[in-house]
């Protein structure tokens, strides 16, 4: 069964805590991972671009010239896709990109990704984190004891305003609740700086 230190706030150990071996020690799937990011990043896409068509572009209801006789080209309507100002043929039209992925798949993906981190000695754990007001020095100085200067993953069991208000102008810091952890924010990060309790949440989802 794997373990981590626990650290405090000021970056000195306080003890041990056992980690769940089919969360943190499962095999890696790179082929459910790579679909969980595919998925994501798919599932981030708006999907609002839009053009019109020849039906759509205002006027051109008269043929500019009579068909035979001028030594001209036929043309029908001036909103022609050849015609400057006119339609666009197979243009974009809005789309929904959605990318569905079984909800078992993505816990497999997610534990993957987890025991890849936990496997690279990439997961530093805390006792607690907390702060009595919104304190970016406080957050930057956390990361310094804790010898944290890469891009780093906070992952916290519940919302906390004077956390996230700390963290939110550190560059590379991004934070996120347990319940919403994802397996793109994992491995885009370097670290990942979890509470005891947001371990204890993530392993109470993905250890059944």
């Amino acid at each position: 069964m794997p373990k981590l230190t626990v650290y405090n706030m000021e970056g000195a150990a306080v003890g041990e805590q056992d980690l769940s071996e089919a969360v943190f020690a499962a095999p890696v799937n790179k082929s459910l991972l790579h679909q969980a990011v595919v998925r994501h990043l798919t599932n981030q896409r708006v999907g609002s671009a839009s053009t019109r068509t020849r039906a759509e572009v205002r006027g051109g209801g008269r043929k500019p010239w009579r068909q035979k006789g001028l030594g001209r080209a036929r043309h029908g309507t001036i909103r022609s896709p050849i015609w400057k100002g006119g339609g666009v043929a197979f243009g974009p039209k809005p789309r929904e990109y959605e990318h569905k992925m079984p909800t078992k798949a993505r816990r497999v993906a997610l534990r993957s990704a987890l025991s890849a981190k936990a496997d690279a000695g990439e997961i530093v754990l805390v006792d607690e984190l907390s702060f009595t007001e919104p304190k970016t020095r406080e957050m930057k100085k956390l990361l310094e004891n804790l010898e944290i200067n890469r891009k780093v993953l906070i992952v916290i069991s519940q919302r906390d305003v004077n956390v996230e208000k700390s963290a939110r102008n550190l560059p590379g810091v991004k934070i996120t609740l347990a319940r919403l952890l994802n397996v793109y924010d994992v491995l885009s990060h370097d670290f990942l700086l979890m509470t005891k309790d947001a371990v204890s949440g993530v392993e109470e989802v993905l250890a059944g």
